[in-house]
C-alpha cells in the first residue's frame, strides 16, 4: 500500500496523518509531496507526481489532516479491496443512489459523525469525497487524475468516479473508521470554476453528484448556485 499526500502545513501533517501512520501494524510506503511553496497549482498535478514515485499495489490518496484511529487500518482496508469486483476506485465517504452522503468516518477538531447514514459493507458509489480515496496501481497507470478537467483543488475524485465507470470499472464506498480534522466543507471558488468542466465532459449524465451538492449538467452553474445559495469559505 502506498500512501500519497500533498501537504502545505507541516504541523498538521505531523499531528494527524504521520502520527497515526506510525501506529499502523502493517507496512506501507509513504510519499509526501511538499506544496508549502505552492509549486503545484492543482491536486491532480501534485498527486499524479506523487503516484509516479510509488510502488504499491494500491495507491491511497489522503489529505494531510486524516487520522487513522484503527492501528490495523491498512491491513483491514487491503483485505476489503482485494475482495471488490472490478475495482476502479474506492473512498471512505460518498453517495450511492441519492443525495444522501454515506460514511462511517468522523470529522472536525472534536470529531463528530460526518453523516448519520452508515454502511456495514462496501457500497457501489455514484460519487466520492476527496479526503481519502484509493485506486489500484494498474488502473491508475492507465488512467491518472485529469489535470486538464480538474486544474484546481476540487472534484478530482468526482471526475475519476464518472470516468472510471465509463471504462467498465466500479467505484465503492468502503466501511471504515478514521477521522478528518477538516469540517469537510471547503466550498471555495475553485469548486465552481472546475464544475463547468465536468458539466461539459459528462453532459449526457444529466446530473453530477458531489458530496457538496448535486448539479444538473444542462443548467449553468451560476444559475444553480443562486438557487442553492451556496457560499464559499
Amino acid at each position: 500500500m502506498s500512501i500519497i499526500c500533498v501537504y502545505n502545513n507541516e504541523n498538521i501533517l505531523n499531528d494527524f496523518l504521520l502520527s497515526s501512520l506510525e501506529k499502523q501494524t502493517e507496512e506501507y510506503e509513504l510519499i509526501l509531496v511538499d506544496n508549502r511553496n505552492q509549486e503545484y497549482s492543482s491536486a491532480s498535478s501534485a498527486l499524479n507526481y506523487g503516484a509516479k514515485q510509488s510502488t504499491g499495489e494500491y495507491l491511497i490518496f489522503a489529505h494531510q489532516d486524516i487520522y487513522f484511529t484503527d492501528i490495523d487500518w491498512i491491513k483491514k482496508t487491503r483485505i476489503q479491496l482485494d475482495n471488490l469486483n472490478k475495482l476502479g476506485i474506492a473512498g471512505v465517504a460518498g453517495k450511492i443512489h441519492d443525495s444522501a452522503v454515506y460514511s462511517n468516518i468522523k470529522q472536525g477538531i472534536e470529531p463528530v459523525d460526518v453523516t448519520p447514514n452508515k454502511i456495514n459493507k462496501p457500497k457501489i458509489a455514484s460519487t466520492l469525497d476527496e479526503c481519502l480515496f484509493i485506486i489500484p496501481r494498474d488502473i491508475f497507470k492507465q488512467y491518472p487524475l485529469n489535470e486538464k478537467i480538474c486544474p484546481d483543488w476540487h472534484l478530482y475524485a468526482v471526475d475519476y468516479v464518472l470516468n472510471i465507470k465509463e471504462k467498465g470499472y466500479e467505484a465503492y464506498i468502503i466501511p471504515t473508521k478514521l477521522e478528518h480534522r477538516s469540517k469537510g466543507a471547503s466550498m471555495s471558488e475553485g469548486y465552481y470554476k472546475t464544475l463547468p468542466n465536468l458539466q461539459k465532459k459528462f453532459f449526457r449524465h444529466r446530473l453530477i453528484r458531489t458530496c457538496m451538492g448535486d448539479w444538473f449538467t444542462f443548467i449553468p452553474v451560476s444559475i444553480q448556485r443562486k438557487i442553492k445559495k451556496f457560499k464559499p469559505y
